[in-house]
């Protein structure tokens, strides 16, 4: 059961890459001056950046729970820095979908680009381009380098973090910009 819910997330942080390019892929092209895809995204999601945002942040959460507590993976120094820039996010987003205040979501934002930035740099330590600091070692066993899971060659928990902080931040842009 275990390994059917890891590869439903990896799959899950697959399909959540694919729309954090599209969504950073039509944003780019919408600064080149063709606006038509950023256009189309943002008709497509007007109105429901925050409740996706809240299902993202929600899932992410759940996600951190069932690897730490059902799973049994011991989450190091990185992963718990992390959880203090997500867990936030799940509540709070909900929140502001269910009173329709998308302009309190700026404030929001220096969560996810926190916890992006750790889980970028979690990548790396995990794959050995940086070294792991004598906390990360101490924390879990076999410190923040260890791949509790390895999917498809690439998805691993980090990268499950940082795509689901992409694709907050992503939300949370385009709520700003759909007043």
């Amino acid at each position: 059961m275990t390994h059917q819910t890891v590869v439903a997330f990896a799959l899950l942080g697959v399909a959540g890459q694919a729309a954090a390019v599209a969504l950073v892929g039509a944003g780019s092209l919408s600064y080149v001056g063709v606006t038509a895809p950023f256009r189309a995204i943002r008709k497509a999601l007007w109105g429901y950046e925050l409740w996706l945002g809240s299902f993202v942040a929600a899932l992410a959460t759940g996600g951190s729970l069932f690897f730490s507590d059902i799973a049994h993976y011991a989450p190091g120094e990185l992963c718990w820095y992390e959880r203090i820039c997500m867990y936030p996010l799940a509540a709070v987003l909900l929140l502001l979908a269910l009173a329709n205040d998308h302009r309190a979501a700026r404030y929001l934002l220096p969560l996810p680009i926190v916890g992006a930035g750790l889980a970028a740099y979690h990548v790396l330590v995990e794959r050995g381009v940086v070294s792991q600091s004598k906390e990360c070692i101490l924390s879990a066993p076999g410190g923040c380098e260890t791949k509790w899971i390895d999917e498809l060659g690439f998805v691993t928990i980090p990268v499950l973090t940082l795509t689901a902080f992409a694709l907050v931040l992503g939300l949370l842009l385009l709520a700003g910009v759909s007043e």
